[in-house]
């Protein structure tokens, strides 16, 4: 199971990066039609920007950036202080503080889901729309939840027992 979800985590993140590339890919056309723009006013013509480039890169972000979160859980990636962890406190301890942790993080992660769920109703119901191309924001809700649960899902995998290091 574990490693299933450490693969699925891979997927995701694979696809909050392909989302990544979209803004970049998206960012670079509009900054280059405003060059072409200046550009083309010296003759007296005009190059418009993308329209709706800023409600795309802001619902687009809302995704990937979470999207990132379960595949550096499963990677050990997130910060920790464990200085004095590691240098003064037995491994026994060490495991315990590190099965805390993960379980804290568990919690967090499911906590966020269920807050952002509770979000993406009230979103829905009040029919919000994106301000200039008019698309409904409640659905970039989804890939976001997905990404808390499968973080949550990832770490609580990852409460296995480690072995007692000598």
């Amino acid at each position: 199971m574990q490693q299933a979800l450490h693969r699925a985590a891979a997927a995701w993140a694979i696809l909050g990066g392909v989302l990544l590339f979209a803004i970049v890919g998206v960012t670079v056309t509009n900054v280059a039609a405003f060059t072409l723009d200046r550009i083309a006013g010296l003759v007296g013509r005009d190059v418009s920007g993308l329209p709706g480039y800023e409600d795309f890169v802001r619902l687009a972000v809302s995704s990937a950036a979470l999207m990132l979160f379960p595949y550096c859980q499963a990677r050990r990636g997130h910060v920790a202080v464990d200085i004095l962890a590691e240098t003064v406190m037995p491994r026994a301890v060490q495991r315990v503080l590190d099965t805390l942790w993960q379980l804290l993080i568990a919690v967090l992660a499911g906590f966020l889901a269920w807050k952002m769920t509770l979000g993406m109703l009230e979103t829905y119901s009040d029919h919000a729309l994106s301000r200039v191309l008019g698309w409904p924001v409640w659905p970039f809700y989804l890939p976001g939840i997905a990404s808390l649960g499968l973080w949550a899902a990832v770490a609580l995998a990852d409460l296995r027992p480690k072995p007692v290091e000598a």
